[in-house]
């Protein structure tokens, strides 16, 4: 991932409301939720949250898949690695012991 993407996917997760859309698809990893049903989670108009979502979409963040008229939205696992790598690319000086506390302390949650 370069800088502008990583900059993108951060500046997007910037917000509440696109943090908090960001959060509800990682937790519902493999399955996709449709935009009208993540605008009335959150409380948000559907032109709101489309708009949210697209910022997420552009920044590799979510994808989204269009069933006849819904379009469905999931998160992004490669964009998400992209991004974690970007952040940790250089961790540690190359230590693998302290880079293990970064792992323990993020793959028990997603990963049991």
């Amino acid at each position: 991932m370069k800088t502008t993407q990583a900059i993108s996917a951060l500046s997007a997760l910037a917000q509440e409301t696109r943090l908090g859309v960001f959060r509800l698809l990682v937790q519902r990893v493999p399955d996709q939720v449709s935009a009208g049903d993540i605008a009335l989670k959150f409380d948000v108009p559907p032109s709101t949250m489309s708009s949210h979502l697209a910022i997420l979409t552009r920044a590799g963040l979510t994808r989204s898949e269009r069933q006849g008229r819904t379009i469905f939205y999931s998160a992004d696992l490669d964009g998400i690695k992209g991004l974690l790598e970007f952040l940790v690319k250089d961790c540690c000086k190359g230590k693998a012991t302290e880079c293990n506390k970064l792992l323990e302390a993020v793959l028990p949650s997603c990963c049991p």
